[in-house]
């Protein structure tokens, strides 16, 4: 798969089947999308595109800082990554971007850079300055600008019944197995392992301390997790806690993560963490020893729902 860092940038060989969209999460809905672009263009001897948007819209046009997003723009690259997908570009939206009319984003971007012979598109797609036109604007410009619109029907798109919005949802939630369900494949963090106040090690729990650069990316709801990371090339499993440590007076949200047996120094290296499971939520307890006591309990929890996902 080639990146592009934008539409101007695109130098394809052949003529283009390309959808649009922002593919937050690249789930299932997404991924039947992209099955349908790749066989088009597999099909039809075209180059497949995916044309998509950072930073996201709402964050320019509504100065939307509280919106949180399921991928890091790096995460939403490796996961297209992973499919055969000939192009992938990510295009800056900017102010200037969106006071693009209609025609306008059809003429210079579809036509004159993507070279666009197809465009695969949900049937309640908007483009174009204030999102003024849909789908039938766009089976009209085809016309005129000799290209193919393919239209993802409501049924095809309710036939997954999955979206971004309903994935957010059950994050915030903390109900990990139903986001999981919807992407198709484990969420997860990415970041940097920091020190932290070193707790855990007083416990016997010590953790890696997670620090996550992209304040737009989602972080699930508070509560211990089940999860799963690959470190020098080996799996490992183990427990993370999102929270802020109530017990011992903490305020700061964390992510820590005691991993089962392993002890090696992690400071300053990049963790891709996946979430499994929700073992409980966060809980202020009475005592240190009757946090020590949920620790073990969520252990023991923890490592039982191992033993079935390896069974």
């Amino acid at each position: 798969m080639e990146q592009h860092t934008s539409a101007e940038s695109f130098n394809g060989s052949k003529h283009t089947v390309v959808t649009i969209g922002t593919f937050d999460g690249v789930h299932l809905g997404h991924k039947k999308i992209i099955d349908r672009l790749l066989a088009s263009a597999y099909n039809n001897d075209l180059e497949s595109v995916v044309l998509t948007f950072f930073p996201h819209p709402r964050m320019v046009l509504q100065k939307d800082t509280q919106i949180k997003l399921i991928n890091s723009i790096a995460e939403r690259k490796a996961l297209l990554e992973a499919t055969t997908l000939d192009h992938l570009i990510i295009h800056p939206f900017t102010q200037d971007f969106s006071r693009l009319t209609a025609e306008e984003f059809v003429k210079t971007i579809l036509v004159d850079q993507l070279k666009a012979h197809k465009v695969i598109i949900g049937y309640d797609h908007h483009f174009g300055r204030n999102r003024n036109a849909n789908i039938d604007d766009l089976k009209e410009y085809g016309k005129q600008y000799n290209f193919e619109v393919e239209e993802i029907s409501k049924q095809d798109v309710d036939d997954v019944a999955v979206s971004s919005t309903k994935i957010r949802k059950a994050l915030l939630e903390g109900d990990i197995s139903r986001a999981n369900e919807y992407l198709g494949y484990a969420f997860m963090l990415n970041g940097i392992v920091t020190r932290g106040k070193g707790l855990g090690r007083k416990f016997n729990y010590p953790t890696a301390n997670l620090k996550i650069e992209e304040n737009y990316k989602l972080i699930p709801a508070k509560g211990v997790y089940v999860v799963r990371s690959v470190i020098g090339n080996k799996k490992v499993y183990g427990m993370m806690n999102i929270g802020t440590n109530p017990t011992v007076g903490g305020s700061d949200l964390t992510v820590e993560t005691y991993f089962f047996d392993f002890d090696e120094d992690l400071y300053d290296k990049h963790l891709q963490i996946e979430l499994l499971t929700r073992v409980r939520d966060e809980k202020k307890f009475e005592s240190v020893d009757e946090l020590i006591t949920a620790m073990q309990e969520d252990e023991y929890f923890s490592k039982n729902f191992i033993k079935t996902l390896n069974a």
